[in-house]
């Protein structure tokens, strides 16, 4: 898995509730969330847009253009973003925050193509979560405040500043005595330790990783996150040397790849990978067949 894929894959909505009264939303957002079924999230947003008023009805506009970004229609997400514009002069913090995150997105984010990356973009989307994260800290709505800065590690994606932005966004989650604040720490760690790997700094990574699965775990998450958090912590401990635990833990994932669609080329690549370095030539050969087919699979 590459780490810009794996950094799509582990990347959190956030919780949406905020310790503050006066700053929490009457919408849970992630009561409708789904993220692997934006067309389903979409029509409950439009269902929720029936009985709601102000920065509620702003904020889940910005999450039907969210929807739209997501299936990569991009124009639409950006029609709906524009229409509301003349709403955000009397708006609050809160949905200011939801509109800048969710135009910066529409122009940088973990779905973005490289032919995309154009500088105009770049400029958009850096300009967008600033403003993002002043509106937070405003409102101090620390889970906005997180995801403003952990999304400008999409705009700089050199390993070091993506380490700087994470680092940021870790301090921000530490720092907070909101539960949706907090609710961020696993995906940053995750998100961390894809950085860390990028600079080859690979025990640091395993930290963040294990971290990040354990505080899944305790929290009861999702098949697919809790699959993602354990394959990333098994290639950590291939990259450090712990073959016996990689092999361990990637062939538990070998038997529930249909969480993530079956067949997993990734899953094969780390078994692959494992047996060639234990000298098992012949299973690292199997495997690398399997790889192949899972390849060529439509």
């Amino acid at each position: 898995m590459s780490p810009a894929r794996a950094a799509a894959l582990v990347l959190a909505a956030g919780a949406a509730a905020c310790a503050s009264p006066a700053a929490q939303a009457a919408v849970d957002l992630d009561a409708l969330w789904d993220f692997s079924n934006p067309a389903l999230s979409e029509q409950r947003f439009r269902e929720a847009l029936a009985s709601a008023q102000g920065d509620d009805a702003i904020v889940l506009h910005t999450q039907i253009a969210r929807t739209f970004g997501l299936r990569r229609e991009l124009a639409r997400a950006r029609e709906v973003l524009k229409a509301i514009e003349p709403q955000l002069a009397g708006a609050g913090p809160r949905a200011l925050a939801h509109h800048a995150l969710e135009w910066g997105r529409n122009h940088i984010s973990a779905v973005t193509r490289p032919e995309e990356r154009t500088p105009e973009n770049l400029a958009t989307a850096r300009t967008a979560y600033t403003r993002a994260l002043a509106s937070a800290k405003e409102g101090g709505i620390d889970e906005l405040a997180i995801d403003a800065v952990h999304m400008m590690a999409f705009v700089d994606t050199a390993p070091a500043d993506q380490l700087r932005w994470n680092e940021q966004a870790l301090a921000l989650v530490l720092a907070s005595t909101q539960p949706a604040g907090r609710a961020w720490e696993a995906s940053i760690r995750n998100n961390l330790g894809l950085s860390l790997h990028g600079l080859g700094r690979h025990a640091e990574s395993l930290v963040h990783y294990e971290r990040a699965l354990a505080l899944r775990e305790a929290a009861g998450a999702r098949p697919r996150a809790l699959y993602v958090a354990r394959w990333l912590v098994a290639r950590g401990l291939r990259l450090t040397g712990r073959l016996d635990e990689a092999l361990a833990l990637q062939t538990r994932l070998e038997g529930q790849m249909h969480v993530v669609g079956d067949p997993d080329p990734y899953v094969f690549e780390e078994l692959e990978q494992i047996h060639r370095a234990r000298g098992d030539a012949a299973r690292a050969a199997a495997y690398a067949e399997r790889l192949a087919a899972a390849r060529r699979k439509p």
